[in-house]
């Protein structure tokens, strides 16, 4: 397994994280309904919106998971976080980041990850919104263009929670 590195705005994005008032919130029908969407739209077992702390990626909403946060250094988010686009692994058994990782060895035996980094309009990714599944599969351009828009709509109403603080 091969640890996510902190992104090199690690402090600005705690710190956008932290403004958003978001973490350890009660559960939110506008956001389960976008991961339940997202779990039904590609057929996966596993969905979640996911904001990646100091040191652990804590879920906003989720399908098929059945914790409300997991240990950071072993996320997929982690690394998904590091880039600005989507990140696809579609069999975690064959990338050398992932393939002894804790969540593909044991429950709940993750083997394909898509996720698509949620950035702020200041720059920070604070999480994503990804689907997982227990089998290897890809995702096509169509997949990974619905995945973006269901990003821009979870982080428009990130957006809109702030303001309304």
């Amino acid at each position: 397994m091969i640890p996510a590195p902190n992104p090199a705005n690690e402090d600005d994005r705690l710190a956008a994280l932290r403004e958003l008032l978001i973490l350890n919130t009660p559960p939110e029908e506008r956001f389960d309904r976008i991961v339940a969407f997202a779990a039904e739209e590609f057929d996966m077992p596993l969905a979640s919106i996911s904001l990646v702390d100091v040191d652990r990626v804590w879920f906003k909403a989720q399908v098929g998971l059945g914790i409300g946060e997991s240990s950071r250094k072993d996320s997929f988010c982690g690394h998904a976080i590091l880039v600005d686009e989507p990140t696809v692994v579609p069999d975690a058994m064959a990338d050398l980041r992932f393939s002894d990782n804790p969540n593909v060895t044991e429950a709940p035996h993750i083997r394909f990850y898509a996720g698509v980094p949620l950035k702020l309009p200041s720059g920070e990714n604070v999480g994503t919104i990804c689907v997982f599944d227990h089998q290897p599969r890809d995702i096509d351009a169509v997949g990974l263009a619905i995945l973006t828009s269901l990003r821009d709509l979870i982080v428009e109403e990130l957006q809109r929670k702030e303001a309304t603080q």
